[in-house]
């Protein structure tokens, strides 16, 4: 293989394993749906506010154009949050 495709794939190897999982908000909706998280689920306007407040981790604020996107593992942190479970971090 020539050199460049060999840089190519680590580069390749070290970018996949720094990329955090982002959640759009309707897949959020659907996973507290999914699990029932919280029934009835919250509004879209609520879950948009816990972005704007911070509770949920975005990679972008202002929201970009592919709207709110918010970390996997932070939403997750917050739904065992509502169970009274504190992450490793606290």
């Amino acid at each position: 293989m020539p050199p460049a495709w060999e840089q190519l794939q680590a580069m390749k190897q070290t970018n996949d394993k720094n990329l955090r999982p982002k959640l759009r908000l309707s897949e959020i909706e659907r996973l507290i749906r999914e699990h029932k998280i919280l029934v009835p689920p919250p509004k879209r306007r609520t879950l948009q506010n816990l972005c704007e407040d911070g509770t949920f981790e975005t990679a972008e604020n202002p929201p970009g154009k592919f709207g709110w996107l918010v970390y996997e593992d932070s939403f997750w942190r917050w739904a065992k949050s509502l169970d009274g479970e504190k992450s490793a971090a606290d």
